[in-house]
């Protein structure tokens, strides 16, 4: 799986544009049985975008990338990010404004209720 972000952590952190899109994106893929635990998850940025292990801070529900490609090198981030959170959707996390603008969300709390 491909994640966007704006700067990415040696350990797989990554730093987005806000709002938590890929990680939901994942959680969302994941119920729906398109990936998995073991899904590889990378993320392309330039060298200036990469950060060392620790600066970029993770919570929770944040997916950590396994790999980061720049132009000048393959990073395997695995050994430095410990396993992945549980793939589920964190609804605490969630406003009621972004589950009515996100109709993916909606359904899925719909079916849950």
């Amino acid at each position: 799986m491909v994640m966007g972000c704006v700067a990415a952590g040696e350990d797989g952190a990554r730093l987005g544009k806000g709002g938590g899109f890929a990680d939901l994106e994942f959680a969302l893929a994941a119920s729906a049985g398109l990936i998995g635990p073991h899904t590889v998850c990378v993320t392309t940025v330039h060298e200036l975008q990469v950060r060392a292990a620790g600066a970029i801070p993770l919570t929770g529900h944040d997916v950590p990338v396994d790999f980061i490609i720049t132009p000048e090198r393959v990073i395997d981030c695995r050994p430095r990010h410990g396993p992945r959170p549980a793939a589920g959707i964190c609804w605490e996390d969630l406003t009621e404004e972004k589950i009515a603008a996100i109709p993916l969300l909606s359904a899925q709390r719909a079916g849950q209720q």
